[in-house]
C-alpha cells in the first residue's frame, strides 16, 4: 500500500512544478495536479522571463536551470523616460556577474517537467487528492480560488502586453533596454530583452500598450510592425525584424486577500489546510520583470517554513502557514506596490508630472547608494 500524500499541489506550471520539486526534496510525498491545456498547432510560447540570482539559485538546487543557450545574462539595464530621463544599472557596479538572466519559457518548462518525471516522491494526477495541505498554483485564473469564494482584488491597468521575438541589426551587448513613450494620452512601455547568449542579436519584446493599440500592432503586416518597433526603440539596435508570432494579454495588479486557510469540508478532511502561491496569490505589471521571481520566492518561503516547523506541528498548522503568508505579503508589498506606483506615475498625462518623473529618474541615477539598495532587492538579496 502506497504512502498517503503529504501535500497536493494544484497546478503544474513553472511555479507548481518548482513547488512540487522543492517540497519533495524535503522528503514529502506530493500529488501534482497536472491538467495541461491542449496546445494549438503551430503555436509557440514567445515569452521569456527575467530571473534574479535568487531564482537561479532555487532552480539550480532543483537541477532545472536551462543551458547557456536558453539563459542569457543581463550585464546592464537602460531605462529611458518619456521626457529625457535616463537610468543605468550595471552588474559590475553591484559586484555580480549578471543583474539577472533572460530565460526561455519553453526551455525552463521542459527542464522542470523532466525533473518531475524523475522524482519518485511526486505523482502526477488528473484531479485533486486528499492531503493535509493543498498548495494552489493554478495561475491568475484559479479554479480552486474561485470555487472557494476567495477574494482576489483586481485593478486592470487598461493596457495589454504584446510579446514577440525580433532579430536586431546590432548585437544587444547583454543589455536589457526599456522605453517609456507617450502615445496620445497614455504611456507605452517597451522592453527589448537580450536572448541567444552574450553576442546574440535576438531580443524578446514586451510592449505594454492600450487594448486598441495592441490589436492594431498584432494585426499589422510584419514590415509595418518592424517600423513601429524601430521608432518606439529610437533606433537603438538598428533595424528590427520580427521572427515570431505576436501574442497579447490584459495587464492587471491583483492580490488575494487571504493566502491561507482551513480547507472547505467538501474538498478536504477535517484539519487540512490550503495556501496560495504564484499568480493565484498575486500579479504585477511586467515593467519590472518581477512576476515569476515573486512566485519562485513563494516556493522558497513555503518550503522553508514547512521544513523548519517544530516536529509536532502538522503541515496544516495555522501558525506556520500564517508566517508564510506574512512574509510573502511583505515581499509583495515592496515589489508589487513599487511597480504599480511606477506604472501609474508614468501613465499620468500631465506635462508637469512628466517633468517631475524624468527629473526623478535622473536624480535616482546619480544616487549610488539608493540604486545599489534597489538593485539588491530586485536581485532577491536582503
Amino acid at each position: 500500500m502506497s504512502r498517503p500524500f503529504d501535500i497536493c499541489v494544484r497546478g503544474a506550471g513553472i511555479v507548481g512544478r518548482a513547488m512540487a520539486l522543492q517540497l519533495a526534496a524535503k522528503r514529502l510525498r506530493i500529488a501534482l495536479v497536472d491538467v495541461q491545456p491542449e496546445s494549438t498547432p503551430g503555436h509557440s510560447d514567445v515569452r521569456a522571463y527575467a530571473l534574479s540570482p535568487a531564482s537561479r539559485s532555487l532552480l539550480e538546487s532543483l537541477r532545472c536551470w536551462p543551458d547557456a543557450a536558453h539563459a542569457t545574462p543581463v550585464k546592464g539595464m537602460e531605462v529611458v523616460g518619456d521626457d529625457g530621463g535616463l537610468l543605468h544599472f550595471e552588474a559590475t557596479g553591484q559586484g555580480v556577474a549578471a543583474l539577472n538572466w533572460m530565460v526561455d519559457v519553453s526551455a525552463l518548462e521542459s527542464r522542470l517537467a523532466q525533473a518531475v518525471e524523475f522524482q519518485g516522491l511526486i505523482e502526477r494526477v488528473d484531479a485533486p487528492r486528499p492531503a493535509p495541505l493543498t498548495v494552489v498554483c493554478e495561475g491568475r485564473v484559479s479554479a480552486s480560488r474561485a470555487a472557494w469564494g476567495l477574494v482576489y482584488d483586481q485593478k486592470p491597468y487598461g493596457q495589454h502586453a504584446l510579446a514577440t521575438r525580433v532579430r536586431t541589426e546590432r548585437p544587444h551587448g547583454e543589455i536589457a533596454r526599456q522605453w517609456f513613450n507617450r502615445e496620445g494620452s497614455s504611456t507605452e512601455v517597451l522592453a527589448l530583452l537580450p536572448l541567444d547568449g552574450p553576442v546574440g542579436s535576438a531580443c524578446a519584446v514586451v510592449w505594454s500598450v492600450s487594448p486598441q493599440r495592441a490589436q492594431v500592432l498584432r494585426e499589422m503586416e510584419a514590415s509595418q510592425f518592424d517600423a513601429a518597433l524601430h521608432a518606439a526603440s529610437h533606433g537603438t539596435l538598428g533595424m528590427l525584424e520580427v521572427t515570431a508570432e505576436r501574442q497579447t494579454w490584459p495587464l492587471q495588479f491583483a492580490l488575494a486577500q487571504h493566502w491561507m486557510g482551513a480547507m472547505p469540508a467538501a474538498d478536504g478532511a477535517l484539519g487540512s489546510a490550503w495556501v496560495l502561491a504564484g499568480d493565484a496569490a498575486h500579479t504585477v505589471h511586467p515593467l519590472a520583470g518581477q512576476g515569476l521571481n515573486l512566485g519562485l520566492g513563494d516556493v522558497h518561503a513555503l518550503a522553508r517554513a514547512l521544513d523548519e516547523r517544530a516536529y509536532w506541528r502538522p503541515l496544516s498548522d495555522a501558525k506556520v502557514l500564517r508566517a508564510y503568508e506574512r512574509e510573502r505579503k511583505t515581499a509583495f508589498a515592496l515589489v508589487g506596490n513599487t511597480t504599480d506606483a511606477l506604472q501609474r506615475l508614468f501613465d499620468h498625462p500631465h506635462p508637469l508630472v512628466a517633468q517631475v518623473r524624468n527629473w526623478g529618474l535622473r536624480g535616482f541615477d546619480r544616487s549610488a547608494g539608493l540604486k545599489h539598495w534597489v538593485v539588491r532587492q530586485a536581485m532577491g538579496f536582503s
